[in-house]
């Protein structure tokens, strides 16, 4: 049977294949939380900004949520190797949790991510106006030393 063309232009989403993906990412944080539970707390509470930012996150593809969860996935490197070196035991990973230090950076990567993602976008446009004016500051005199060249009326400027 023929998909109908108002189907096709739909987002996965609104057909129903996110669903798959939110099933498939709780089986493995399922699968990961009995077979490492200390991984999991460790993992779960240091990356709970990102998590958070998965949840606020509606844009398409998710830009904001996927800058916080990768900063603060850089800030819980060390925590995990950590718990890794200790054994893994659940002991170990309230230690490492109940460490301000540890959930400091971890949080503090995340919020760098997010601040990351309100300010390079202002950069951006700030640099691209500042090459768009000098750019039109150069035509405009280009313009001017064309005009008196070949003696036209106009002196460059717009009218």
């Amino acid at each position: 049977m023929a998909k109908s063309p108002k189907s096709l232009k739909q987002p996965a989403a609104a057909r129903g294949g996110g669903r798959a993906t939110v099933w498939l990412s709780g089986l493995a944080c399922g699968v990961l939380a009995a077979i490492a539970p200390g991984t999991a707390l460790v993992a779960g509470c240091l990356l709970a900004p990102g998590i958070v930012a998965l949840k606020l996150d509606r844009e398409p593809g998710r830009p904001v949520a996927r800058t916080v969860l990768t900063c603060g996935l850089a800030g819980c490197v060390q925590p995990i190797i950590t718990l890794w070196n200790a054994g893994q035991s659940l002991d170990t990973a309230f230690a490492i949790v109940a460490d301000p230090g540890a959930t400091g950076v971890a949080w503090s990567a995340a919020a760098a991510g997010w601040l990351m993602t309100q300010l390079i976008p202002l950069g951006v446009r700030a640099a691209l106006e500042a090459t768009a004016l000098t750019r039109a500051t150069r035509l405009r005199a280009s313009r001017a030393r064309i005009a008196e060249a070949w003696g036209l009326e106009g002196t460059g400027e717009d009218s």
